[in-house]
């Protein structure tokens, strides 16, 4: 038979769409023709399969050859695809048995020689395969990645000729099983290396209790950026399905990393130079930007009015939505987005707005520039915004290191408030949606009556009114307690719009 159908996965964002490789081979010139919406990688794979199949002591037909990429209006882009492209050859050809490609989906790079290399990509055409019931075949550099994928079928080969030996059933290959060894400690620096600052350690604990984002501000070297990467060490460990996003991201977006590190948060802490694209993500074949690698993890923005002002307007709609869609003229792309933001800022441009020690240099008018690059929107999006003050120096003289509570203590008050809010909402107190605030976070009537009374005299709006709430439940949990009570809201309250640069 000169027509064979070999099944294959393309990407699109963190999707794995199916696309069926259809060859045919008729009379005529000798040919090979690949249509289907093929980019530049994808037309240049008739060379890699032409080289790869003599090389593996396999005949190349001598007839005209077409190759069909099904469906036709998904755009296929890098060298996933010479792998089935050389299989349906081979099968439509007869020298593989057709009848040992159906149940099967392959992936693959080929070198000239017929090794394969690896793809990005593979966890999650690994899933999309496992969902319609098919196996998949990997390079030998993607079977780790793909066997995270639960009660998936994954075949790993090194070459093309040891895949159709066991097309052949001459040598048969057994499902790859990811090694489970011993998994290095992550280190992550401590929270008892910060000296003084309780204020913000509370602050710090709760935002990583409720997921709520913060805000740390205040003069150069007072501990701001020391606080922020403290925070992955003090967050709940992944879940699995948790886990499985975060891989995908890290797969499709071609920035690998070691297995063992997909089971710890994100942190991303991208350049106050980086681009509304870098940040979002994009291109022509859209990949996850910085606030999508940070999905499940943290975002951290140091020196926030540094970042260009239509840069941090993105971040609004995924802080509420906790995606982000990225549009191209043929089709949109969806990425995960539901990070915890955390920031850090000065007062001012030389820094010294407001301290007790050293005299502020800058105009009003260039504190207002400076303030001004961080809109009211945005800030209003942040749930706590805290001053990180200048420590004396006799504390720094006389701090104990083994007399402060280390990380390890914090993270086990955290753990217990996540999980009681998991068990009571199966969700963050930071994702409780208004209606859900109704029913877990109800105020007696003096709390409701000092909110009221917060709200007007701090001007504040709807949205900002429900994250007081949500922190306040968040202060509750930690405090085991079932109801928030008088001291949990005003302790809220005073994280809201503390460091005078709320609007």
């Amino acid at each position: 038979m000169s027509l064979a159908i070999v099944y294959t996965r393309a990407k699109r964002g963190i999707e794995a769409p199916l696309v069926s490789v259809e060859t045919h081979l008729s009379n005529g010139l000798p040919a090979l023709n690949i249509v289907g919406l093929p980019e530049a990688a994808v037309k240049e794979s008739k060379d890699r399969v032409r080289s790869a199949i003599i090389n593996s002591h396999f005949e190349f037909p001598a007839r005209r050859i077409t190759i069909n990429l099904a469906p036709a209006d998904l755009p296929k882009e890098g060298g996933r695809f010479d792998l089935p492209i050389a299989l349906g050859i081979l099968a439509a050809s007869g020298q593989v048995p057709i009848e040992s490609l159906e149940s099967t989906e392959f992936i693959g790079e080929l070198a000239l020689t017929g090794d394969l290399r690896g793809v990005t990509g593979a966890l999650a055409a690994a899933m999309q395969s496992q969902k319609d019931q098919r196996a998949i075949v990997v390079p030998a550099a993607n079977a780790d990645e793909a066997a995270l994928a639960e009660q998936s079928t994954v075949f790993s080969v090194s070459n093309l000729l040891q895949l159709c030996a066991h097309l052949h059933q001459r040598e048969q290959l057994s499902p790859h099983v990811r090694s489970v060894q011993q998994l290095p400690p992550i280190n992550y620096p401590d929270l008892s290396d910060i000296k003084g600052q309780q204020q913000a350690r509370r602050a710090l604990e709760i935002a990583a209790a409720g997921q709520h984002n913060i805000l740390f501000n205040g003069p150069p070297g007072t501990g701001k950026t020391m606080l922020a990467s403290r925070l992955p060490g003090i967050l709940p460990p992944l879940s699995q399905s948790e886990m499985l996003e975060v891989a995908n991201l890290y797969s499709v977006s071609q920035q690998h990393k070691a297995l063992h590190l997909y089971l710890q948060r994100p942190f991303r802490n991208p350049h106050h130079s980086a681009s509304a694209v870098a940040l979002v993500g994009g291109g022509s074949n859209p990949k996850p930007g910085e606030i999508s690698l940070a999905h499940n993890g943290v975002l951290f923005l140091d020196e926030l009015p540094e970042f260009q002002r239509n840069v941090l307007e993105v971040l609004r709609e995924p802080l509420e939505s906790g995606e982000i869609m990225i549009s191209r003229a043929n089709h949109q792309v969806c990425f995960p987005a539901r990070f915890q933001l955390v920031a850090a800022m000065n007062p001012c441009p030389c820094g010294y707005f407001g301290d007790g020690e050293r005299l502020c240099r800058c105009t009003p008018e260039r504190i207002h520039r400076y303030r001004e690059k961080i809109s009211g929107p945005l800030l209003d999006r942040i749930d706590m915004q805290v001053s990180v003050n200048r420590i004396a120096p006799e504390l720094l003289a006389h701090y104990d290191h083994n007399a402060a509570e280390n990380s390890a203590t914090v993270s086990l008050r955290v753990l217990a408030a996540r999980n009681a809010q998991l068990q009571r909402q199966q969700k963050t107190n930071a994702q409780l949606t208004n209606k859900e605030l109704a029913q877990h976070c109800s105020l007696d009537e003096q709390g409701q009556q000092l909110l009221n009374a917060a709200s007007k005299k701090l001007q504040l709006s709807p949205r900002a009114y429900y994250r007081i709430i949500k922190v306040a439940r968040t202060i509750a949990d930690l405090q085991r307690r079932p109801a928030i009570n008088f001291s949990d809201l005003s302790e809220a309250i005073g994280y809201r719009g503390q460091t005078g640069v709320a609007y």
